[in-house]
Formats: structure tokens, sequence, C-alpha cells
């Protein structure tokens, strides 16, 4: 989903080193892993005329489904509150897998808010691919997802959503340091008719969590999105714009995310605005 998107998107618990006594005895490993319900939701909105991928598809797809149920790709300027509901199993340190439904209720133009409906499902997966731990290599991080529109809307999509992200702490504990990563997302349309262009972004960051295990990260980079079309028309034209990304994440000792708020401006070129609170539900949480 989103990256987050999420942040991305899901619960990934990095390793840290919690200040212990070395001669302290180990922590039992857990006999089953986290698994939770990482609800977000999720404020945007959109200019006239355009789409925005930005750091997660879902927004898109429900943008698309419901400009398809109206018969028509002329898009008004318009915001949506949407709300994902993921269960996320956190496999191990290095592991989670998740999947579950979206939903919205969105508003354009002078049109009233619409009802609240299920628009999409999403499974993927987060990895780490290698951990620092200490060493010179930056820890590699790989989200991948797949959603699928499945409202009755004419024209139903296919989202494949892909970010490599490295990491590389600049202290033993994992508190601080550098981010650089590059997001793939492809929209696939049931229909020969219509075509949506792949989207890319690239971007830098870093982050910094204090003591009281508050956690910000910024992600900055470019945006560019290839448009989308309906037969010989371009409704969606293309264009390359900044984009920016804050977290605000509240950790537990063993870094397990209890509570996040996400803010995102994306150029379209006009700016676009979202939105995400996250709420993780546990029902085991070690």
């Amino acid at each position: 989903m989103s990256l987050c998107c999420s942040g991305l998107a899901s619960g990934q618990n990095n390793s840290k080193d919690n200040g212990e006594d070395e001669d302290a005895p180990a922590k039992p490993k857990p006999v089953l892993p986290n698994i939770y319900l990482d609800l977000r939701t999720i404020y945007t909105t959109l200019p006239a005329g355009t789409l925005s991928i930005g750091f997660s598809a879902p927004p898109l797809l429900s943008t698309l489904s419901n400009l398809t149920s109206l018969g028509t790709l002329s898009s008004p300027a318009s915001r949506s509150i949407n709300l994902d509901i993921p269960v996320t199993v956190d496999v191990n340190e290095q592991l989670s897998v998740y999947g579950g439904v979206s939903g919205a209720s969105s508003q354009s133009g002078s049109l009233p808010w619409s009802s609240f409906d299920i628009y999409g499902f999403t499974v993927g997966f987060q990895a780490d691919l290698y951990q620092q731990n200490g060493g010179m290599f930056p820890t590699v991080t790989i989200q991948s997802n797949a959603s699928r529109s499945i409202s009755d809307a004419p024209l139903a999509t296919t989202s494949y959503n892909t970010i490599l992200e490295f990491g590389y702490a600049l202290n033993p504990d994992e508190t601080r340091g550098l981010l650089a990563g590059a997001q793939y997302t492809k929209i696939i349309v049931d229909s020969i008719f219509a075509e949506v262009k792949p989207g890319y972004v690239g971007y830098v960051g870093g982050y910094y969590q204090w003591d009281n295990n508050w956690k910000l990260t910024g992600r900055f980079g470019v945006q560019s999105f290839g448009g989308a079309q309906l037969l010989n028309l371009t409704p969606f034209p293309a264009f390359t714009q900044p984009i920016v990304r804050l977290d605000l994440d509240r950790m537990d000792d063993d870094d397990n995310r209890l509570f996040g708020v996400t803010a995102q401006i994306a150029w379209t070129p006009k700016p676009s605005y979202q939105l995400t609170v996250r709420t993780p539900l546990y029902a085991i949480k070690n």
C-alpha cells in the first residue's frame, strides 16, 4: 500500500542497541511474531486535472476508481479520506508481510462527499536484504506490493509498487542516519483504450530518534509521472516535480511503532497535500 507506503508503508523493526549491559542475560526469543492491524487514515487533496502517485499507490487507485465510476477521466479539484487496513506480520527482524483492504470517501468540485466504499485490496512485503549492524555498508531494504481495485467501475486497475532504500546509520545504536532510495509504480488498466504511464520517485533523507523514542524521518526528492491517456486524449499530462515527506513516529524500546503521523507535499505541478495517521492495533507485540 502505501508505503505508507507505506513510510515506508509497514511496521519494520530495525536492529538497535538498547544500551543494555553486555553481561545482562539475553532476552528470550519470542515464540510468535508481531501480528497487528497497521491502521492508516489518509487525507489527500488533488488540484484539478492531475494525478499524483507520491510515496504510495492506493490513493491513486482510489482516484481512478472514483473518476471511472463517473465514466470520465476529467478531474476537478478533489479531496478524499482513505482507510487502509492491512493485517501485518513481522516474521522476524528482517521480514514483514501484510495484506488487507482499502476504502475511501471523496469529494470533487461542488459535488457532495461520496459514501465510504471499499475500492481495493493490497498484499506485499518488506525485507532487509542486508543489515548494517555496525558495519561500513548500509542497510538495504526492499518493499513491494500489489494492489487491485475491486469496485464496479468500468476501468478496473492493478498497481505494482516497489521501493528500494539504503539506510546508513551514523552511530552504533542506529538512532540517527542517512537515507537514499527509489520507487517505481506501474498502473495497469483493464482496457485497451486507457493507459496510465509509470511513475518514479528518487529521494534522499535522514532520520533522528530521541532518547524518549520519538523518531523523525525526512525524505526529499523528485517525482516523475508519465501521465494518463484515454483514446487519443491526455487528460492527465506528464510532469516531473519535487516531493517532500516527513514522518514522526512514537516507538517503544524494541522499535515497534506505537503511533505515527506522515505529512507529504507533492507538486503536480500545483501542490497536492497528504496527511496520514498510523495507529497500529497489536494482537501480539514482542
